[in-house]
């Protein structure tokens, strides 16, 4: 049953819950563009400054799917406000570190803190509000989602240039306070039961040894050449042995830590699975335009932001409205025009030009937030949908944790497919760059009358294939997106009606 929440309090619970997404997301984005700044003050290289980003993500990345078993032992209530409380005050000492090992210490409690802090406040929403609205209370969270890694770098790039790096993550400091006082005042009346279950110390192990294994090798795959690199393949190896050695040993003991079991529910598993390589397609794409326009067309990585931010603008909008209306509509037909949407704006990215003006870049991606108005909200419904509210925490953690996981893949997938394309581009337009070659002749003679010499002629034709090499490779990676959106159409389809909320008494869960 939905706890009877007064109106005000209400307001204040999706506010103080949203805030606190809002301050997780964005704090595995914010730090992106501050790298060199930080890496500088620090005395150390960009390359070791790097760790600030990946040591948060495996902290987070092994937190996540732990949600569950972490919330029954300590109730969801405290566990939050707890995880809200480290997360500000390990922020505030990122800010004050004066070494790279305090920094990255800190930032692996951060990210360990953030990680059940977003499916926590995916199931308190939804034990605030009545089953009608749960929806709507969705779509408020997912508007968080989107708009808090988009807004990452912009604000990251502003403070860094004009303030200083360790405001980055001072700004966590009254958010959090806010949030876990707002929580604890308002839900503490209504806290979760507490079961003393023992302790899956084996599973932690696993966890930790192959989610880890698993983060780092994404994260620093394309730098060492994948598996060309004997530490990349050692990490494959230490991965591939701990994640199967877990997977068996979850599905048979008494109490595991991750609950595997819920792959077992049809909804859970099509709507995680579509989910999952929908973001890894999407968050692919949000990484390539901005290294695209910051390489290709001169852009700074504020402006390189500023071009992808109107993806916000309908999500924000549209969002609440989906979710309004969301328990009247089939899932899988709002999240089949979210993927028409998404290969739409793919297909049409594609076909621009190397040369294209700013207004041509924020068109499709002020598009594109309709698709993730039509994306977060269904699917998540979706894969929760005939759950009891008691295994919300743990489902809510175990695709958050595949969907954050499936983002690594896309960023590391996304990168190596883009450099590759562009030197099979960059090598072939150059093979051609032959005075033989009666264009090339010809350009090179129009060169050379305007005063050039014949090398410093060569050197431009060398310069505008490589750059056009870029822009092929580009349109590549997009024009393949539109076709793995276009074929996860049929994915979602394999979800079966009907999809009530959790505690609803809708078994479309339970298939």
């Amino acid at each position: 049953m939905a706890a009877k929440t007064p109106e005000v309090p209400l307001a204040l619970i999706t506010l103080a819950l949203s805030l606190g997404t809002f301050m997780q997301v964005l704090d595995t984005s914010i730090a992106n563009v501050s790298i060199p700044t930080i890496a500088g003050d620090l005395a150390v290289s960009p390359d070791q400054g790097a760790w600030v980003i990946t040591s948060f993500a495996v902290s987070n990345a092994i937190a996540l799917p732990m949600t569950g078993f972490l919330a029954r032992r300590m109730g969801e209530v405290r566990l939050f406000v707890f995880a809200t409380l480290l997360f500000t005050l390990s922020s505030w000492a990122c800010g004050l570190a004066d070494s790279l090992p305090v920094l990255l210490f800190f930032r692996v409690v951060q990210g360990a803190m953030g990680g059940p802090m977003i499916p926590l406040s995916q199931s308190l929403l939804l034990r605030s509000y009545p089953p009608e609205k749960k929806g709507f209370a969705l779509a408020l969270w997912s508007m968080t989602v989107v708009v808090a890694p988009i807004l990452g770098p912009i604000l990251g790039g502003y403070i860094t240039e004009d303030i200083s790096w360790p405001w980055i993550f001072y700004i966590n400091i009254p958010i959090g306070i806010f949030t876990a006082f707002t929580v604890w005042e308002t839900l503490a009346h209504n806290e979760t039961p507490r079961q003393h279950v023992p302790i899956d110390a084996v599973g932690i192990g696993l966890l930790v040894l192959g989610v880890g294994a698993l983060q780092i090798l994404l994260d620093k795959g394309n730098d060492l050449n994948w598996f060309g690199s004997n530490t990349i393949i050692a990490l494959a190896i230490v991965a591939t042995v701990a994640l199967a050695f877990f997977i068996a040993w979850e599905l048979t003991d008494e109490h595991p830590v991750v609950d595997l079991r819920l792959f077992k529910i049809r909804n859970f598993t099509v709507g995680t699975i579509a989910m999952s390589l929908g973001y890894l397609v999407f968050f692919g794409g949000i990484v390539i335009f901005p290294l695209w326009l910051q390489t290709n067309l001169g852009y700074t990585a504020v402006w390189a932001g500023l071009a992808a931010a109107p993806i916000g603008v309908l999500s924000v909008i549209l969002s609440p409205i989906v979710g309004r209306f969301i328990h009247r509509v089939d899932l899988r037909l709002i999240t089949t025009i979210s993927f028409l949407i998404f290969a739409w704006v793919s297909f049409w990215t594609s076909t621009f030009p190397g040369d294209v003006n700013f207004a041509h870049l924020i068109a499709p991606r002020l598009v594109q937030g309709a698709a993730m108005a039509t994306f977060f909200v269904p699917t998540v419904t979706l894969l929760l949908s005939g759950l009891p509210q008691s295994r919300v925490a743990s489902a809510a953690g175990l695709s958050n944790f595949m969907r954050l996981l499936a983002g690594s893949f896309g960023t590391s997938l996304s990168i190596t497919l883009w450099t590759r394309r562009a030197t099979f581009h960059r090598y072939r337009l150059r093979s051609n760059l032959t005075p033989e070659n009666p264009t090339v002749h010809h350009a090179l003679k129009v060169l050379e009358r305007h005063g050039l010499s014949y090398h410093a002629a060569v050197d431009v034709l060398m310069g505008l294939a490589r750059s056009h090499a870029v822009v092929m490779a580009t349109d590549d990676f997009f024009w393949l997106s539109g076709w793995i959106f276009l074929a996860l159409l049929v994915l979602i389809w394999f979800a079966k009606p009907p999809f009530g909320s959790p505690d609803s008494g809708a078994g479309g869960g339970a298939h």
